[in-house]
């Protein structure tokens, strides 16, 4: 089980990395052409490939329940505004603030869990979620010129990527995630063919086509590899690693997009990050006395 677990850490970095590749890509693209566009592009080919895998599984939408339907299509409409939200914060932010303030979506969707679900919530995470939220504050800085309409798409997305987690929390086990992965796939897409009527298109230059392959190459890659760290290990062990994307992001952001973030979003990154792991760590502790109950 430790080498599983050190395989699982870095899978987790691996993939999680991949996806502040990804973003870096779509940030380079919005310089080329809108961001409906985008939408539009890349659901085609990722729900192609998706669509090949359920058709492959011979899965039916069809044979869900009525309350898994309505979970499937509230997730695919989170997922929708959560990129239109998180694309218009990329393209007017720097690349470390946005992945910054997104580390927050596990400490808000267990606070949600809490709230909808009544989910357990000791007074020790719920004081770490709640200076996790302070953390995002200073990197924000709400009464600032910092603060714009670019703050306010990321929180915004922070908000529909938590609707998203919860939503996907409160389906049945045996819904198949690719599945889950073509629906929510497809629902972009369509919100980027209907954004698409108040949007020019443009001719993609080849460099453009280059980056589009590359934040569809990436995205994959993220998905298979956290999918693959979610296999070989344990998750309480693993799910801290994902932070790595935080320093990817700052990495890419200085050496792809002349981008620094400044001492406050440090701080408030540094913040974010260590309650989140605190978070994590409660949650371990917890479902470690409950297996021991359970088996004494």
């Amino acid at each position: 089980m430790p080498n599983d677990n050190i395989r699982a850490a870095l899978y987790m970095m691996a993939g999680s990395s991949a996806f502040a590749v990804n973003d870096t890509f779509i940030k380079l693209l919005g310089s080329e052409m809108g961001m409906f566009q985008i939408f539009v592009l890349r659901g085609i080919v990722v729900s192609a490939i998706f669509g090949l895998i359920v058709w492959h599984a011979r899965v039916v939408f069809a044979d869900l329940t009525r309350a898994d339907r309505n979970f499937l299509l509230i997730r695919s409409a989170s997922e929708a505004f959560a990129a239109f939200f998180f694309f218009n914060a990329l393209f007017n932010m720097p690349l470390a603030n946005v992945t910054a303030i997104l580390q927050v979506v596990p400490l808000a969707v267990a606070l949600a869990a809490f709230l909808v679900l009544n989910e357990p919530l000791g007074w020790r995470r719920l004081s770490a979620i709640l200076i996790g939220f302070g953390g995002v504050m200073l990197i924000v800085q709400p009464g600032t010129d910092s603060f714009t309409m670019a703050s306010i798409h990321a929180l915004a997305c922070v908000a529909m990527v938590t609707l998203r987690d919860l939503s996907t929390r409160m389906m049945a086990v045996k819904v198949p995630s690719s599945l889950v992965a073509l629906t929510t796939s497809l629902g972009v897409m369509l919100f980027g063919v209907f954004g698409s009527a108040f949007e020019t298109w443009v001719m993609p230059s080849p460099r453009a086509w280059v980056w589009l392959s590359g934040t569809v190459l990436f995205a994959c890659l993220g998905y298979y590899l956290i999918i693959l760290a979610m296999r070989v290990g344990e998750m309480s062990f693993a799910a801290p690693f994902r932070y790595a994307s935080l320093v990817a992001a700052i990495l890419l952001g200085w050496f792809v997009l002349d981008e620094w973030p400044d001492n406050l979003t440090f701080l408030g990154s540094a913040i974010v990050v260590a309650t989140g792991v605190f978070a994590l760590y409660r949650e371990r502790q917890l479902q470690a006395r409950i297996r021991a109950a359970q088996t004494g």
